[in-house]
C-alpha cells in the first residue's frame, strides 16, 4: 500500500488527481522558477551548483504531469531557461531573432517534457523497491533528458547545443568529470542528481535518512572524483592578439580596418619569441588571397617574428562560394594551407532552406548579406615552427559547440584547439563568457589547451586541466604570450563519450516504452479482473 501511495504521489506532495487550473498554474510557477534558477548557473553569474536546483524544479513540476499538462510546462520552464540564457541575442539584433531562437528551444524542451513526465508516470512503478527507485528512475530519466539535449544538438540544421547542463559546470568540480564521460555524460550526472533529489522527496515510505543519504552519497563522490591526468608532451609559445576591432554587423568602418587594429595590436610582441602567431576570426578583412595590400601585412607579421601566423579571412570558392576561413600563413610563402567552417551559424552566417525561410521575415533576412558556403576541409593545421611541428586543431566560433567537430580534429591528431572568434556582434553581454566557458568544458574534455581569440574578448588561453593561463581584458587592444602546453593524451571522454551519451539516451527511452507496454498489461488485465 505504501509503494502505490509512493507511485500516484508528486514530487511536490500534490495527488495526481487533484488536477485543474490550480495544479498546472502552480507546476508552471516551479517550472519557470526552475527555469530561471538553471540559466543562473551559466556564465555571468555562474553559479553552478543551481543547475542541479534548478533541474530539479523542473523535473518535479512534470511529475504526474498530463501529456498536455507537460507540454505547457515544458514549453513556459524551457522559455524561462532559453529566454535568459539567450538574451544577448538581443544586443543588437533586437528581440526578433532571441524569441525565434528561444522559442524553438523551448518547443524542443516541450517535446522533452513529455517524454520525462511519461518516464515519471512509467518506470517508477517498475521497480517494486523504494531503495532501487532511488537510483534506476533517476538514472532513466536523466537519460531522457540527455536524449533531448543530443537531438537539439544536431537537429535542424546541424543543432544548438548552447544550453546543455555539462556546459553550467566549466568552473566547478563537477567540471573535472567531463573528461571521464564526456559532454553528455556530465549532463546526465547533473539530470541524475536533480532526479535523485526529487525522487528522495517522493520516497514517502523512507524514513528521511534511507531517502537524503543517496543523494548526500552520489553528490560527494561526483565532487570528489579524480581528475583525468594529462601529461604535457611538450609546448609551444604562442602569441595570441586581440585588436578591440569595430568588427560588428552595424559598425561603421572602411574595409581594412579590421587588419589595421590586429597590426597595431600585434606590434608590441613582433620581437618576442613565438612559435606561432593566432589573430581572431575575420580578423583580415580583406582577404589576402585576393588583395596584395593585405598580403603585405601578413608578410610583415611573419617576416618580423619569422613564425607563422593563423588568420581569420573570407575567401571566395567555385561557384560564388563563400567562406569563413583561416589561413595558415608561413614566412617568405603566404597561404599554404586553409581551413573552411564547418558549422557556420544558421540563420546567422546562412540562410537554410532561403526560399522557404525569406518571405516570412525579408527585413530580418535582409541582414544576412551572403550565405556561408559549408567546409570540407580538414580542421587541423600542420604548423611548422622553428623548433617542431605541431598539428593544431581549428574552430571557428560555433564550431566549439560541435562534438562531432572537436572529436574529429583529436582523432586527427591535434595537440592543441584554436579557436579563434567574433563576438563583436554581442557586444559587452555574456555570449563571450558563455563561449569561453565551452571553450574550458572542451580543453579538460579532451585533455587539450585552447586558445581562445577573439576580436573584442574574451580572449584567454587555457590549459589541458581547464585552468587560465593568459587573459585579456575584454573590448582593449591586447597580445598575449604564452608558454602553452601540447597533449597525445587520449581521454575516456574521447573515446567513449559518444557511446556513453548513445547508452543513456537509449535506456531513457527505452524504458518509457518497456513501462508503458506494461503498463497497458497491467491495465487490462485489472480489466479482466473487473
Amino acid at each position: 500500500m505504501a509503494a502505490s501511495t509512493t507511485i500516484e504521489s508528486d514530487a511536490l506532495g500534490l495527488s495526481a488527481r487533484r488536477r485543474g487550473a490550480g495544479w498546472l498554474a502552480l507546476r508552471v510557477v516551479v517550472a519557470v522558477l526552475g527555469g530561471a534558477l538553471l540559466a543562473a548557473a551559466f556564465p555571468p553569474l555562474g553559479w553552478w551548483p543551481l543547475a542541479v536546483v534548478g533541474t530539479a524544479l523542473i523535473l518535479a513540476s512534470l511529475r504526474s504531469a498530463s501529456i498536455g499538462a507537460a507540454l505547457v510546462i515544458g514549453l513556459l520552464g524551457g522559455f524561462a531557461f532559453y529566454g535568459l540564457h539567450v538574451m544577448w541575442l538581443t544586443t543588437y539584433l533586437g528581440p526578433v531573432p532571441w524569441l525565434a531562437l528561444a522559442g524553438l528551444e523551448s518547443v524542443f524542451f516541450a517535446g522533452g517534457a513529455v517524454l520525462i513526465a511519461l518516464a515519471w508516470r512509467w518506470v517508477t512503478p517498475l521497480v517494486d523497491h523504494a531503495a532501487w527507485r532511488m537510483l534506476a528512475v533517476p538514472a532513466l530519466v536523466g537519460g531522457v533528458w540527455v536524449a533531448r539535449e543530443a537531438v537539439a544538438s544536431v537537429w535542424p540544421y546541424g543543432g544548438f547545443s548552447w544550453g546543455r547542463l555539462a556546459f553550467s559546470q566549466s568552473e566547478s568540480p563537477l567540471g573535472e568529470l567531463v573528461a571521464w564521460v564526456g559532454s553528455s555524460g556530465l549532463s546526465w550526472i547533473v539530470a541524475f542528481l536533480a532526479a535523485m533529489l526529487v525522487q528522495a522527496v517522493a520516497e514517502r515510505s523512507l524514513r528521511p535518512l534511507p531517502r537524503f543519504a543517496p543523494v548526500a552519497v552520489a553528490l560527494v563522490v561526483a565532487i570528489g572524483f579524480p581528475a583525468f591526468p594529462i601529461a604535457s608532451d611538450s609546448t609551444v609559445r604562442v602569441g595570441a592578439v586581440q585588436g578591440n576591432a569595430d568588427a560588428g554587423l552595424y559598425s561603421d568602418r572602411q574595409r581594412g580596418d579590421i587588419l589595421d587594429d590586429h597590426l597595431q595590436a600585434s606590434l608590441p610582441i613582433l620581437d618576442e619569441e613565438i612559435d606561432v602567431m593566432v589573430w581572431p576570426e575575420n580578423a583580415a578583412d580583406l582577404n589576402p588571397l585576393r588583395y596584395p595590400q593585405a598580403a603585405g601585412v601578413l608578410d610583415f607579421v611573419t617576416e618580423r617574428t619569422g613564425a607563422p601566423l593563423v588568420v581569420g579571412t573570407i575567401t571566395d570558392g567555385e561557384e560564388d562560394e563563400t567562406f569563413n576561413s583561416l589561413l595558415l600563413w608561413e614566412p617568405g610563402e603566404g597561404a599554404v594551407a586553409q581551413y573552411d567552417k564547418m558549422h557556420p551559424v544558421p540563420f546567422a552566417e546562412y540562410l537554410p532552406d532561403r526560399q522557404f525561410w525569406y518571405p516570412l521575415a525579408p527585413d530580418l533576412f535582409d541582414l544576412i548579406p551572403r550565405d556561408y558556403s559549408i567546409g570540407t576541409r580538414p580542421n587541423v593545421f600542420d604548423i611548422e615552427t622553428a623548433q617542431t611541428s605541431i598539428l593544431a586543431g581549428l574552430a571557428i566560433c560555433f564550431d566549439i559547440v560541435d562534438d562531432a567537430l572537436i572529436h574529429q580534429m583529436v582523432d586527427d591528431g591535434a595537440e592543441i584547439i584554436l579557436a579563434p572568434t567574433n563576438n563583436a556582434d554581442f557586444g559587452r553581454s555574456s555570449e563571450s563568457i558563455q563561449q569561453l566557458a565551452i571553450a574550458r568544458i572542451r580543453a579538460i574534455e579532451y585533455g587539450r589547451s585552447v586558445v581562445n581569440i577573439s576580436t573584442v574578448g574574451v580572449s584567454a588561453i587555457i590549459s589541458p586541466e581547464g585552468s587560465t593561463l593568459a587573459e585579456l581584458t575584454p573590448f582593449e587592444a591586447g597580445a598575449m604570450v604564452e608558454d602553452v602546453p601540447l597533449s597525445t593524451a587520449i581521454t575516456p571522454a574521447s573515446v567513449a563519450g559518444k557511446p556513453i551519451e548513445i547508452t543513456v539516451a537509449a535506456l531513457g527511452l527505452l524504458s518509457i516504452v518497456f513501462g508503458a507496454v506494461v503498463a497497458r498489461r497491467r491495465a487490462s488485465r485489472f480489466g479482466d479482473q473487473r
